[in-house]
Protein backbone atom coordinates (compact mmCIF):
# COMPACT_ATOMS: atom_id res chain seq x y z
CA UNK A 1 0.00 0.00 0.00
CA UNK A 2 2.86 2.39 0.85
CA UNK A 3 4.42 1.68 -2.55
CA UNK A 4 1.08 2.40 -4.24
CA UNK A 5 0.64 5.65 -2.32
CA UNK A 6 4.23 6.65 -3.14
CA UNK A 7 3.68 5.94 -6.83
CA UNK A 8 0.49 8.00 -6.88
CA UNK A 9 2.25 10.82 -5.04
CA UNK A 10 5.15 10.83 -7.50
CA UNK A 11 2.73 10.80 -10.44
CA UNK A 12 0.80 13.72 -8.93
CA UNK A 13 4.02 15.67 -8.48
CA UNK A 14 5.01 14.98 -12.09
CA UNK A 15 1.61 16.09 -13.38
CA UNK A 16 1.81 19.22 -11.28
CA UNK A 17 5.24 20.00 -12.69
CA UNK A 18 3.95 19.59 -16.24
CA UNK A 19 1.03 21.89 -15.51
CA UNK A 20 3.32 24.43 -13.88
CA UNK A 21 5.60 24.40 -16.93
CA UNK A 22 2.71 24.74 -19.40
CA UNK A 23 2.47 28.23 -20.89
CA UNK A 24 -0.78 30.10 -20.53
CA UNK A 25 -0.72 32.01 -23.81
CA UNK A 26 -2.49 35.26 -23.02
CA UNK A 27 0.18 37.36 -24.72
CA UNK A 28 2.34 36.44 -27.71
CA UNK A 29 5.39 38.46 -28.68
CA UNK A 30 6.06 38.31 -32.42
CA UNK A 31 9.32 39.20 -34.12
CA UNK A 32 8.91 41.15 -37.38
CA UNK A 33 11.48 42.72 -39.69
CA UNK A 34 9.92 46.06 -40.63
CA UNK A 35 12.10 46.44 -43.73
CA UNK A 36 10.52 44.21 -46.37
CA UNK A 37 7.62 45.98 -48.14
CA UNK A 38 4.87 45.15 -48.89
CA UNK A 39 5.10 42.45 -46.23
CA UNK A 40 6.56 44.54 -43.44
CA UNK A 41 7.73 48.14 -43.18
CA UNK A 42 7.83 51.09 -40.81
CA UNK A 43 6.09 54.31 -41.81
CA UNK A 44 7.78 57.71 -41.26
CA UNK A 45 5.73 58.14 -38.09
CA UNK A 46 6.96 54.80 -36.74
CA UNK A 47 3.93 52.60 -37.47
CA UNK A 48 4.39 49.00 -38.57
CA UNK A 49 2.38 48.12 -41.69
CA UNK A 50 2.27 45.36 -44.31
CA UNK A 51 0.87 41.94 -45.11
CA UNK A 52 2.89 40.15 -42.42
CA UNK A 53 1.82 42.73 -39.85
CA UNK A 54 -1.87 42.41 -40.69
CA UNK A 55 -1.63 38.61 -40.68
CA UNK A 56 0.09 38.66 -37.28
CA UNK A 57 -2.62 40.86 -35.79
CA UNK A 58 -5.40 38.77 -37.36
CA UNK A 59 -3.92 35.55 -35.96
CA UNK A 60 -3.64 37.06 -32.48
CA UNK A 61 -7.26 38.21 -32.69
CA UNK A 62 -8.31 34.73 -33.75
CA UNK A 63 -6.35 33.13 -30.89
CA UNK A 64 -7.74 35.75 -28.48
CA UNK A 65 -4.29 36.72 -27.23
CA UNK A 66 -2.60 40.07 -26.81
CA UNK A 67 -0.16 40.66 -29.66
CA UNK A 68 3.16 42.49 -29.15
CA UNK A 69 5.18 43.14 -32.32
CA UNK A 70 8.94 43.40 -31.87
CA UNK A 71 11.08 44.73 -34.74
CA UNK A 72 14.34 42.90 -35.36
CA UNK A 73 16.99 43.05 -38.10
CA UNK A 74 16.91 39.96 -40.29
CA UNK A 75 20.45 38.83 -39.45
CA UNK A 76 19.54 38.32 -35.81
CA UNK A 77 15.94 37.25 -36.14
CA UNK A 78 16.37 33.54 -35.30
CA UNK A 79 19.01 34.07 -32.55
CA UNK A 80 16.68 36.59 -30.91
CA UNK A 81 13.83 34.05 -30.98
CA UNK A 82 16.08 31.50 -29.33
CA UNK A 83 17.11 34.11 -26.76
CA UNK A 84 13.40 34.58 -25.93
CA UNK A 85 13.21 38.18 -27.09
CA UNK A 86 9.89 37.08 -28.63
CA UNK A 87 7.85 33.89 -28.98
CA UNK A 88 7.35 33.62 -32.75
CA UNK A 89 8.59 35.10 -36.03
CA UNK A 90 6.22 36.36 -38.72
CA UNK A 91 8.63 37.79 -41.27
CA UNK A 92 8.13 36.03 -44.61
CA UNK A 93 10.49 33.28 -43.46
CA UNK A 94 10.58 30.35 -45.87
CA UNK A 95 10.25 26.87 -44.41
CA UNK A 96 13.52 25.14 -45.30
CA UNK A 97 15.28 22.01 -44.01
CA UNK A 98 18.24 24.11 -42.85
CA UNK A 99 16.04 26.37 -40.73
CA UNK A 100 14.08 23.40 -39.39
CA UNK A 101 17.28 22.31 -37.67
CA UNK A 102 17.12 25.47 -35.54
CA UNK A 103 13.40 26.25 -35.17
CA UNK A 104 9.96 24.71 -35.61
CA UNK A 105 7.48 26.01 -38.16
CA UNK A 106 3.74 26.26 -38.52
CA UNK A 107 2.07 25.39 -41.79
CA UNK A 108 2.66 27.97 -44.51
CA UNK A 109 0.66 31.19 -44.59
CA UNK A 110 1.73 32.22 -48.11
CA UNK A 111 3.94 31.11 -50.99
CA UNK A 112 5.35 33.21 -53.84
CA UNK A 113 8.27 32.62 -56.25
CA UNK A 114 11.67 34.29 -56.38
CA UNK A 115 12.82 36.23 -59.45
CA UNK A 116 15.75 38.22 -60.80
CA UNK A 117 15.56 41.92 -61.71
CA UNK A 118 17.81 43.63 -64.26
CA UNK A 119 18.08 47.11 -65.70
CA UNK A 120 16.03 47.54 -68.88
CA UNK A 121 18.24 47.29 -71.94
CA UNK A 122 21.07 45.54 -70.11
CA UNK A 123 20.61 42.37 -72.15
CA UNK A 124 21.47 40.16 -69.17
CA UNK A 125 19.88 36.71 -69.29
CA UNK A 126 19.73 34.10 -66.55
CA UNK A 127 22.35 31.72 -67.87
CA UNK A 128 25.78 31.02 -66.44
CA UNK A 129 27.35 32.40 -69.61
CA UNK A 130 25.41 35.68 -69.48
CA UNK A 131 25.88 36.02 -65.73
CA UNK A 132 29.64 35.53 -65.83
CA UNK A 133 31.36 38.37 -64.01
CA UNK A 134 28.09 40.06 -62.99
CA UNK A 135 27.32 41.26 -59.46
CA UNK A 136 24.08 39.96 -57.90
CA UNK A 137 22.55 41.62 -54.87
CA UNK A 138 20.72 39.55 -52.24
CA UNK A 139 19.64 40.02 -48.66
CA UNK A 140 22.14 38.31 -46.40
CA UNK A 141 21.33 34.90 -44.86
CA UNK A 142 18.21 34.35 -46.97
CA UNK A 143 17.11 31.55 -49.28
CA UNK A 144 18.02 33.85 -52.17
CA UNK A 145 21.55 34.23 -50.83
CA UNK A 146 21.88 30.43 -50.53
CA UNK A 147 20.47 29.82 -54.01
CA UNK A 148 22.70 32.31 -55.85
CA UNK A 149 25.77 31.20 -53.93
CA UNK A 150 25.26 27.51 -54.65
CA UNK A 151 23.91 27.65 -58.21
CA UNK A 152 25.69 30.68 -59.70
CA UNK A 153 28.46 31.40 -57.20
CA UNK A 154 31.26 30.38 -59.55
CA UNK A 155 30.04 32.76 -62.26
CA UNK A 156 28.91 35.83 -60.30
CA UNK A 157 29.98 38.10 -57.49
CA UNK A 158 27.40 37.77 -54.71
CA UNK A 159 26.87 41.05 -52.84
CA UNK A 160 25.02 40.68 -49.56
CA UNK A 161 22.95 43.32 -47.76
CA UNK A 162 21.41 43.67 -44.34
CA UNK A 163 18.08 44.81 -45.79
CA UNK A 164 16.39 44.63 -49.15
CA UNK A 165 16.27 48.44 -49.30
CA UNK A 166 20.07 48.58 -49.18
CA UNK A 167 20.20 46.28 -52.20
CA UNK A 168 17.76 48.51 -54.09
CA UNK A 169 19.95 51.55 -53.44
CA UNK A 170 23.05 49.80 -54.80
CA UNK A 171 21.12 48.61 -57.85
CA UNK A 172 20.11 52.18 -58.70
CA UNK A 173 23.67 53.37 -58.01
CA UNK A 174 25.00 50.83 -60.53
CA UNK A 175 27.02 48.86 -58.02
CA UNK A 176 25.24 45.59 -58.87
CA UNK A 177 23.86 44.18 -62.11
CA UNK A 178 20.99 42.06 -60.79
CA UNK A 179 18.77 41.57 -57.78
CA UNK A 180 17.29 38.30 -56.58
CA UNK A 181 14.46 38.29 -54.04
CA UNK A 182 10.84 37.36 -53.57
CA UNK A 183 8.96 38.46 -56.69
CA UNK A 184 6.29 40.35 -54.74
CA UNK A 185 8.82 42.16 -52.57
CA UNK A 186 10.71 43.18 -55.72
CA UNK A 187 7.59 44.31 -57.54
CA UNK A 188 5.99 46.33 -54.75
CA UNK A 189 9.15 47.41 -52.97
CA UNK A 190 11.16 48.37 -56.06
CA UNK A 191 9.69 48.00 -59.56
CA UNK A 192 6.53 49.98 -58.76
CA UNK A 193 8.49 52.84 -57.19
CA UNK A 194 10.08 55.81 -58.97
CA UNK A 195 13.53 54.37 -58.28
CA UNK A 196 12.63 51.10 -60.01
CA UNK A 197 10.92 52.45 -63.14
CA UNK A 198 13.91 51.60 -65.38
CA UNK A 199 14.18 48.00 -64.16
CA UNK A 200 12.38 44.76 -65.01
CA UNK A 201 12.03 41.07 -64.16
CA UNK A 202 14.16 38.63 -66.13
CA UNK A 203 14.17 34.85 -66.25
CA UNK A 204 11.81 32.25 -64.80
CA UNK A 205 10.07 31.92 -61.46
CA UNK A 206 12.23 30.04 -58.96
CA UNK A 207 10.35 27.70 -56.62
CA UNK A 208 12.56 24.62 -56.15
CA UNK A 209 11.83 23.44 -52.57
CA UNK A 210 15.49 22.45 -52.22
CA UNK A 211 16.35 26.15 -52.08
CA UNK A 212 13.09 28.00 -51.58
CA UNK A 213 11.33 25.74 -49.12
CA UNK A 214 7.63 25.03 -48.73
CA UNK A 215 6.26 28.54 -48.43
CA UNK A 216 6.55 31.13 -45.68
CA UNK A 217 5.70 29.90 -42.19
CA UNK A 218 5.73 31.16 -38.63
CA UNK A 219 8.92 30.17 -36.82
CA UNK A 220 8.89 29.15 -33.16
CA UNK A 221 11.35 27.74 -30.68
CA UNK A 222 11.69 23.97 -30.66
CA UNK A 223 9.02 22.06 -28.74
CA UNK A 224 6.55 24.94 -28.44
CA UNK A 225 3.92 22.50 -29.68
CA UNK A 226 0.92 24.19 -28.06
CA UNK A 227 1.71 27.57 -29.60
CA UNK A 228 2.41 26.02 -32.99
CA UNK A 229 -0.96 24.28 -33.02
CA UNK A 230 -2.67 27.49 -31.89
CA UNK A 231 -1.16 29.29 -34.87
CA UNK A 232 -2.02 26.45 -37.28
CA UNK A 233 -5.65 26.47 -36.13
CA UNK A 234 -5.76 30.27 -36.45
CA UNK A 235 -4.31 30.17 -39.99
CA UNK A 236 -7.02 27.69 -41.00
CA UNK A 237 -9.71 29.79 -39.30
CA UNK A 238 -8.83 33.12 -40.93
CA UNK A 239 -8.66 31.42 -44.33
CA UNK A 240 -12.09 29.90 -43.75
CA UNK A 241 -13.85 33.00 -42.38
CA UNK A 242 -12.68 35.44 -45.07
CA UNK A 243 -10.21 37.42 -42.95
CA UNK A 244 -7.22 36.11 -44.90
CA UNK A 245 -8.73 37.05 -48.26
CA UNK A 246 -9.60 40.52 -46.99
CA UNK A 247 -5.97 41.07 -45.97
CA UNK A 248 -4.65 39.51 -49.18
CA UNK A 249 -6.83 41.71 -51.38
CA UNK A 250 -5.51 44.80 -49.60
CA UNK A 251 -2.03 44.08 -50.97
CA UNK A 252 -2.30 41.69 -53.93
CA UNK A 253 -4.54 40.97 -56.91
CA UNK A 254 -3.84 37.22 -56.92
CA UNK A 255 -3.91 34.23 -54.57
CA UNK A 256 -0.79 34.81 -52.46
CA UNK A 257 -1.41 31.62 -50.45
CA UNK A 258 -0.52 29.46 -53.47
CA UNK A 259 -1.70 25.98 -54.28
Amino acid sequence: MKKLISAVFVAALAMGAVQADAKDWKKVRIGVEGAYPPFSEVTPDGKLIGFDIDIANALCDQMKVECELVTQDWDGIIPSLQARKYDAIIASMSITPERKEKVDFTNKYYQTPAKFVRKQGSGIEITKESLKGKAVGVQRATIHDNFVTEVYGEAVEVKRYGTQDEAYLDMVAGRIDLLLADSIALEDGFLKTDSGKDYEFVGPDFTDPKYFGDGAGIALRKNEDELREMFNAAIDAIRANGTYKSIQDKYFDFNVYGS
